[in-house]
C-alpha cells in the first residue's frame, strides 16, 4: 500500500527534475540532423548501387561512383543543414534588433503588448498587472518574451557548423554501409551474391535509422523502421529500373 502514497512517476517531477526537464528542452539535440543525414545517404550510395546493378555493370563502377556521391552529396546537404541553421541565427537575431528598438522607442506600447499576450493566457486584474511588471522591469526578459509570444521564435538555434557536421557524419557514417560489401571484394564483378550484400547492409542501415528516427520523435519504433524500410526499399527499386532502363539505352 506504500506506493500508493505517490503517483506514478512521482521522481520525475521532483523540483530538481522539473528544472533539469525544462533546461534540457531549451537545448538544440543534432540526433535529428544526424537521423536526416543518414537515411539520405543510405538512400544515395544504394540507389547508385542498384542502378549500377541494373546497367550490369561492375563492382568497381559502384564503388567509384557510392564514394563520390556519398562525399559530394553529403559535403552539399551539410552545406544546405548549415546554411539553414545559420539564417534562422540571422532571423531570430535581426528580430532581437528591431525588438529592442521598439522597447527603446515606444516602451508603453510594448508594455501593452505584454499585457495582451498575457491576458489572452488567462491572467486578469492586479496578476495581470505583477505579471506585466515583472517581465518588464528586465530589458533581456522583456526582448526575449516578444520573440517567443509575440513572434513565435526560438531563442536556442543550433550552432550552424555542428547542425552540419552532425548532418555530415550521419551521412557518410550510415551512408558507407551498402558500399562494404564492394569495398571488402573490390574489383570483382558485381554480382548478385554482391548486390545482396549490398541490399543485405542497406536494409539494416534502413532499419536501424527509422528505429532511431522513431525514437527521436516520439513515434512507435517498429513503424518507423518500418517505413523508412520501405521508402528506401522503393527508392533502391527506382534507381535499379533506371539503370536496365539505360542499360538497354546504351545498348550495353
Amino acid at each position: 500500500m506504500a506506493s500508493s502514497d505517490h503517483p506514478p512517476h512521482h521522481d520525475q517531477h521532483t523540483p530538481a527534475a522539473v528544472s533539469a526537464r525544462l533546461a534540457a528542452a531549451t537545448e538544440h539535440s543534432h540526433l535529428g540532423d544526424y537521423v536526416l543525414g543518414a537515411v539520405d545517404g543510405t538512400v544515395t550510395t544504394f540507389a547508385v548501387v542498384a542502378s549500377v546493378a541494373g546497367a550490369q555493370l561492375s563492382g568497381g563502377v559502384a564503388l567509384v561512383l557510392g564514394c563520390a556521391n556519398l562525399l559530394a552529396d553529403g559535403f552539399s546537404m551539410a552545406a544546405g543543414n548549415y546554411l539553414k541553421a545559420r539564417s534562422e541565427a540571422q532571423v531570430v537575431e535581426r528580430a532581437r534588433r528591431a525588438e529592442e528598438a521598439h522597447v527603446e522607442r515606444v516602451p508603453e506600447g510594448e508594455r501593452e503588448e505584454i499585457r495582451q499576450i498575457f491576458a489572452a493566457k488567462g491572467f486578469s486584474g492586479v496578476t495581470l498587472e505583477e505579471v506585466v511588471d515583472v517581465i518588464t522591469k528586465d530589458r533581456r526578459r522583456w526582448v526575449d518574451t516578444m520573440l517567443t509570444e509575440e513572434l513565435g521564435h526560438r531563442l536556442e538555434s543550433p550552432p550552424p557548423f555542428r547542425a552540419g557536421l552532425a548532418t555530415f557524419l550521419g551521412f557518410v557514417l550510415i551512408g558507407m554501409l551498402p558500399l562494404l560489401p564492394l569495398l571488402f571484394a573490390a574489383g570483382a564483378p558485381l554480382t548478385s551474391g554482391l548486390f545482396l550484400a549490398s541490399a543485405a547492409a542497406a536494409g539494416v542501415a534502413f532499419l536501424a535509422v527509422g528505429l532511431l528516427k522513431g525514437r527521436t520523435l516520439g513515434e512507435p519504433m517498429l513503424a518507423a523502421g518500418l517505413e523508412t524500410l520501405l521508402v528506401g526499399g522503393l527508392a533502391a527499386f527506382l534507381a535499379y529500373v533506371v539503370g536496365d532502363a539505360l542499360r538497354g539505352f546504351l545498348g550495353s
